[in-house]
Parts: structure tokens; sequence; C-alpha cells
């Protein structure tokens, strides 16, 4: 397990996370000379949240961040020297996956002292956290209509019925030139399925073209939707075209209004919560302030009978050692070593993809050298307790506490999948800066560092970089993070929801052949 300290010194160049560390943080930007204690003098210019070499490191050398390994030594490194991709060598290297042998149970709060939100009971027992209705494409060429049927419903139309968040429309660039069966069909028609049944929709339409590979037919018989009252499909060739589909879409929408307005909030437990963990431009604070932070929430949050879905596979490879031995038995352990696996044996050989070394531009700047010292950081968002499942892309997500499903690295696609699973609210950290939304759910966005919080305040709701600056500890951000989560689950706005973001955010996984 990763060692988190409680909080990085308030002053000095750099931060050493680990007594076993051969390199440490710069805190900002160093400058050639500088003196960083202990007789260390720096021999390079080295950008904020950088690393540079606390000791000489030998060629081959393992380098340890958290007294983790994150690459090699490419060459020596005197001492001083700026340690990055230009002399760190990303390769394999062997990880005791150790199942369940640090599984601890998780001590539960005690039912009667449970922190509760206001949430939205629907008849069927789910809870939301948003009321909104929604307008879903089987395919791409309904695409335009579903979003013209959506469109119609301006804020000054729907005065009238202040209980709804809006009419929102989930239109995607697949599902046809496709194969017509297998995991890319089957795939898609459940990510559809769990929009169509997410607590946070009161009614949605369905509209295909009508000779499209994901038919409308086949959708609702293998996924085992009805037609009813809050769910209305419409196919466009039998429709009689654009313009008729869009008017009955419109005119199906308003039938619902009244319906879907009529909701109160009450307080439930925040059991009924389910978070889908996502990080974006990340940068070397990532690791030191926000991923950790939200960890520690999550921790709270899982204590109090909540849910932490943590994802994006190939930002967990090289350090999924550190979940698997926390798996609550062998079976989900190995689980998560065949994703794993699959990524890197199928899906991706040969290719320069993340799961392959490669980060994003955005994260080498921010001092994330390749795919393990990311991973290093993004794996904590989840927190410390025991892994409780591994679920496929999109699929019900019905297993209480911290649990993993395989999704893409990219943002918009994890977050689809994990929305499709359940849940309910989308928290994003980032350093860099990521604007992002995914309705129906709300996205909470948390800082890294100050100057960035600072200079995207519009953006962001938290600035974890508090914890940088010696103002705050984790364990207080932590906190922070759990109330901002029940507030904003009650119907408080986040940034992203006053900035309108996350009507084009719905990306199911395309992982199929096209043609």
């Amino acid at each position: 397990m990763i060692e988190l300290h409680n909080k990085p010194p308030s002053s000095g160049l750099t931060i050493r996370l680990h007594e076993s560390d051969n390199v440490l943080i710069a805190r900002a930007n160093i400058p050639l000379g500088a003196k960083l204690g202990d007789g260390l003098t720096c021999k390079s210019q080295v950008p904020s949240g950088h690393k540079v070499a606390a000791r000489a490191i030998t060629k081959g050398e393992p380098i340890l961040k958290y007294n983790v390994t994150i690459g090699f030594a490419e060459t020596d490194i005197p001492a001083g020297t700026f340690v990055h991709s230009h002399n760190m060598e990303f390769r394999e290297f062997d990880r005791d996956y150790a199942h369940a042998r640090d599984y601890k149970p998780v001590v539960m709060v005690p039912e009667n002292e449970r922190a509760t939100f206001m949430g939205i009971v629907r008849a069927n027992g789910q809870v939301a956290t948003r009321n909104y209705i929604g307008v879903l494409s089987t395919v791409n060429c309904s695409a335009t209509v579903v979003h013209k049927i959506a469109e119609y419903f301006t804020p000054e139309r729907l005065a009238d019925y202040p209980n709804i968040d809006g009419v929102v429309a989930f239109a995607h660039g697949t599902g046809c030139g496709m194969e017509m069966t297998g995991e890319p069909m089957d795939l898609l028609r459940r990510t559809m399925a769990g929009y169509i049944r997410h607590a946070n929709l009161a009614g949605a339409l369905v509209v295909g073209l009508g000779c499209e590979r994901n038919q409308v037919s086949k959708l609702f018989k293998e996924q085992e939707l009805q037609e009813g009252l809050r769910l209305k499909t419409f196919v466009m060739q039998d429709e009689g075209g654009t313009t008729k589909t869009i008017a009955a879409g419109v005119a199906a929408v308003k039938e619902m209004l009244a319906e879907a307005n009529r909701v109160t909030r009450t307080p439930v437990q925040a059991s009924h919560l389910s978070i889908g963990l996502q990080c974006g431009g990340s940068d070397g604070f990532s690791s030191i302030t926000a991923n950790p932070a939200l960890g520690n929430a999550m921790d709270i949050l899982v204590r109090h009978g909540g849910t932490a879905i943590l994802s994006e596979t190939p930002e967990i490879y090289g350090v999924e050692h550190t979940l698997t031995c926390r798996a609550r038995n062998r079976e989900v352990g190995e689980k998560l070593v065949e994703r794993i696996r699959w990524w890197k044996d199928v899906y991706t050989v040969g290719r320069d993809t993340q799961i392959n070394g490669n980060v994003s531009p955005g994260n080498q700047t921010g001092g994330l050298a390749n795919i393990f010292e990311k991973s290093l950081g993004s794996s904590m968002k989840g927190g410390t307790g025991p892994l409780m499942e591994v679920y496929r892309y999109a699929e019900p997500v019905t297993q209480k506490g911290f649990v993993f499903m395989d999704t893409p690295g990219f943002d918009p696609c994890s977050a689809t999948g994990q929305i499709a699973g359940g849940a309910n609210v989308i928290m994003f950290t980032t350093g860099r800066g990521s604007m992002f939304g995914a309705k129906p759910v709300p996205s909470i966005k948390l800082a890294t560092n100050t100057p960035m919080y600072q200079r995207l305040t519009e953006d962001m709701d938290i600035n974890c970089g508090e914890i940088l600056d010696g103002s705050k500890t984790l364990q207080e951000v932590g906190q922070e993070i759990f109330e901002l989560l029940l507030r904003t689950a009650s119907g408080e706005k986040t940034k992203s929801e006053v900035l309108g973001l996350g009507d084009h955010e719905f990306v199911p996984w395309n992982i199929g052949v096209t043609g």
C-alpha cells in the first residue's frame, strides 16, 4: 500500500514523499544552483511539480516515488539533477500481486449515525441527485434529432417546472457500421440501458433511424426495457423524417413534464451515493494533494455505506498490485489483473497508447514522466480501503464500498461507463485545469495546486493546493470534499453546472471494428 504523508512541509523548495525515495518533488520552479538542504545543490533548472535526484542514481536503478517504482535510470544521474523522461526509462518489471494479503474489512459508522443528504426517491426505490429528462439516439444518424428535441426546452420553456434540471440529449458516433453481435454491441446497449434506467432521469425518449444495426427493438428486447409513461421510442423512417420526429419528440417530452416536476427532496442516507472518480490534466502534485484528499473523502463515504468507483484502467497500470493486495478475495484481484492483461496483450498491442508508457503532453509538462508515475497518483482517488469488486464497462454496480470499473483513460468515455453503472455524482481531480461536466449527474472539480485554482476559479470547486501550501491537512481537505459532496447531492450546483457543461460528454466506448 502507498504510504501517504498527512501534510507536506510548508516551507523549502522540495518535498520528500517517502524516506526511501531517491527523488524529491519541486514545490515551485527551482533555479540552477539552488540549495536544497542536506548539502544538496540543484544542478539543473527544475520546473514546479517535477523531480530532482535526492542522491546519485546509477544506470538501471529503479526511480522511487512514495517508495513505488515509476521507472528506471537510463543513465547515471548525479545528485541534484532534473529527473524526467529524458533520463528515465519506461519498462516492464515484476510486481507481487499478493491477492487479498492486506484485506481488512471496513469499520462502518453505526447506521443511526451515518451522514445524510436530500435526495429524490423514485418509485422503484432508486435515489436521484438530479432530475432530468433524457433523449437518446440509437445511432449517429439520429443524433441531430435528439439534440433538436432537447434544445427546444430552453430555461424559459421550463420555467413552470422548477424541479426539472433540464432536458438533455445523449447522442454518440456509433450504432451502425459496427459489429452486429458480440461485446461491442453488448457494451453500447448496456451503456444506453444504464442511462435509460438511471435514477437521475425522470423520463426518457429513444430515437432511432430505422435501418441501423443498433435497432430500437433489439435494444429493448436484450436489455429488458419496456415502453411506458416515462419511456417512449421513435423511429425516424416510420415517423416521416426529421421534422416530424422532432415534433413528436417535443410533444412526448411535454407530456412528461408535469409528472417529472412532481418530486420533492427528502433526507436519505449517504449509502445511496455512488461516485465516479476521474482525473484529467494531471500534474506532479496530483499524487500529493487532490487525489489522496479525494481518496480520504471516499474512505469516509465508504464507512457511511456509499460506493466509490475507481476506473481508467490504463491509469492504474504499474501500481495495480497496490489494489490487488487489498482485494476482498483472490477472485476479485484476478479480475483486475485479467483486465490489465487484456489491455496489454490484446487491445493495445503495438499502439502508441497511454498504457504503453506515453502520457499526454500536458501530463509531461506537469511533471509526469510516464504512465507508471501517473498511475501512482490516479490510483489514490479510491482511498485506502479494501477492493470489493471489479466490473466491466457500464455494468450495473451493485456492490457497496470501493470498487473498480474497466474503462479507458479518456475522461468522457470513462465517466459515461461509470454513470451507466449507476454513479450519481462525478468527482474530478485536475492539475492542469480540465473543464468537464457529465449530465445527468453533477461533476465536482478538485484543483491540485493553488496557482491553477486561482487562474481557473470559475471551473474549480475546491482548492486542494492548500495541502501543498501548508494551510490545511490532507484530512481537513478530505472532510471538506465529503461535505461538498453531500451538499451537491442535495441540489447545490457545481461550477460545471453553473457553466452549463455536460451536454456533449456522452461517449460510449467503441471497442470494436468499424466497417
